[in-house]
């Protein structure tokens, strides 16, 4: 190599890397796209089969138990809105997709969290990979997951879920690693194992900080999902890429609105999910 005109063919091993894994490790990877398809349609048929005033309904019965008439009231305006703009198919379809990745990337992000806190090797080797994955472009993650799955829900979902995951693996760790060790320490003085004192001591006292990752891994996850209309996810991603490549003003528009009310939903949704169930809440509450 010359050492004055350096050229390093990294894009090359990367792609020789997955003509392997699709060569050899077809097998699984089509049993996780059949998985992920599966999991898309089922969440799909529920969200958009029955008619739309009974799903503005449910949101706003689960908007109102979790945060009250304000947010209630903003669900049925909100959702009504959507179905105005003719976008009610499309945002079913995208808060499909986005549960699927959020359920799959919470499932790794908060045991790899835990697993970090609780080992500073496991720690030091993870956070280098969060760095990556946090600061690679969003787009970058289409390209191997279109060439492994091709395009469709599969892809989308592995994208959304990957570029989702650093915040809940993040602030996992973080709470863990933020509960008062005086506690812990009583917690072992009184016998009780590990598994009790995470179960019963730490995970109580890290879930507000556990339920602001979640809340992260909502909102990239939702974000992620309008670009993975590039990779023919549909949604309404699927309307945003259409818009741009037809320059059709109110069809992006519309779409953009959906996304934005979807957000604050599941944005104010979340959080108030994560007061809701914090022990801390609880405790003061029980003290009041």
């Amino acid at each position: 190599m010359d050492f004055l005109n350096p050229r390093i063919p990294v894009g090359t091993w990367a792609e020789d890397v997955l003509d392997w894994m699709t060569e050899h490790l077809g097998w699984l990877f089509d049993f996780v796209k059949l998985v992920l398809t599966g999991f898309y349609d089922a969440l799909y048929f529920v969200l958009g089969k029955p008619v739309y005033l009974v799903v503005i309904a449910a949101f706003a019965a689960l908007a109102w138990w979790v945060s009250g008439w304000k947010l209630a009231l903003f669900t049925v305006v909100g959702l009504y809105l959507i179905r105005a703009f003719d976008q009610w198919d499309n945002a079913m379809s995208t808060i499909a997709l986005v549960l699927v990745a959020v359920v799959i990337a919470l499932a790794l992000a908060i045991p790899i969290g835990i697993w970090a806190a609780r080992s500073t090797s496991v720690s030091r080797v993870v956070k280098p990979v969060l760095d990556l994955m946090q600061t690679l472009p969003a787009l970058v993650y289409l390209v191997p997951a279109i060439t492994i799955f091709s395009v469709g829900v599969a892809p989308g979902a592995i994208a959304t879920l990957i570029f989702a995951m650093p915040p809940g693996v993040r602030l996992t760790e973080l709470a863990i690693r933020g509960v008062d060790k005086e506690v812990v320490e009583a917690g072992n003085a009184f016998g009780a194992t590990h598994g009790r004192i995470l179960r019963q001591i730490q995970l109580p006292l890290a879930l507000p900080t556990i339920m602001a990752g979640v809340n992260q891994v909502i909102m990239l996850a939702l974000s992620m999902v309008v670009l993975a209309g590039m990779a023919g996810a549909g949604g309404l991603g699927g309307d945003v890429t259409a818009s741009l490549a037809s320059l059709d003003v109110p069809l992006g528009i519309e779409a953009g609105l959906a996304v934005v009310i979807i957000a604050i939903f599941l944005d104010r949704l979340s959080n108030s999910l994560g007061t809701r169930s914090s022990y801390l809440n609880k405790l003061e509450k029980a003290n009041a």
